[in-house]
Order: structure tokens, then sequence, then C-alpha cells
């Protein structure tokens, strides 16, 4: 079920609601970054992710420079990832759960958990190993 969410950063500056529907299931990828920040997400149309205050916005791109990765200039947490991608349906923003401030830990414990191979660019196939993500 489809639910509106506010969240941000740990020093407040940066707020943001958006539209997830938990139960569809959420991401954790192995690429460098996601690894590195041990991200977990939950992918929704642009339409669906709202910016609230961007006075402290930063903007981290690497690689193809296909993804925006989202963060706090002020305390570096991230609020997500907007980019476009056709393994993930085209543009979309990928909200970090744990940036949430209205979820119920309930609802983080039953959501469903694909595991992405960025790591070897292999979208269509989780990586043999996910223990550590």
């Amino acid at each position: 079920m489809q639910k509106t969410y506010t969240g941000s950063c740990h020093c407040q500056k940066l707020k943001f609601e958006a539209d997830i529907d938990l139960s569809a299931g959420t991401a954790k990828c192995n690429c460098s970054v996601c690894t590195k920040s041990r991200a977990w997400e939950a992918l929704v149309k642009p339409h669906a992710f709202r910016l609230l205050t961007d006075e402290t916005l930063g903007d981290y791109q690497f690689g193809k420079r296909s993804c925006h990765h989202l963060f706090c200039t002020h305390c570096g947490v991230k609020l997500g990832v907007r980019g476009n991608m056709p393994e993930a349906g085209g543009e979309f923003v990928a909200v970090s759960l744990v940036a949430l401030d209205n979820v119920d830990l309930s609802e983080l414990i039953e959501a469903p958990v694909r595991y992405f191979n960025g790591r070897d660019n292999d979208w269509g196939n989780p990586p043999k190993e996910v223990r550590h993500l």
C-alpha cells in the first residue's frame, strides 16, 4: 500500500517527502558506492519524491555519471539517488529508507528486498553473496 513518508538528513537542513509502497519491494546493491554507504532504498518515479528544502543539497556522480547521489553537505547523510536506467524502468528516485522519519520498524522488517549486482553491471541478476549488504 502506497503511503507518504517524510524524511530528512541528520541535521534537518534537508527535508523531503516521498510516496512509497514498501510492500512492492526495496533494493540493495553491491556497487562500490552502495556497498560503502550500506544503501537500502525504495525506487519511486520522480514525481513521487519531493524535496522540501535544498539549502545544503550535494550531488555526487561517478563512473558514467548516469546517477545523482543526493546528500547533505553539512552532515553527510545520503537522501537517495536520481537516475535514468532502463533496468530500473527509466527515470527513478531511489529513496534512502534510513532517512525516513515516520516509517514504522515493522514496515521495514516486512518489506521485501531485491538485490542488484551493480558491481558487475549485471542488473538483471542478484549477486552471489548478499549477507554483507
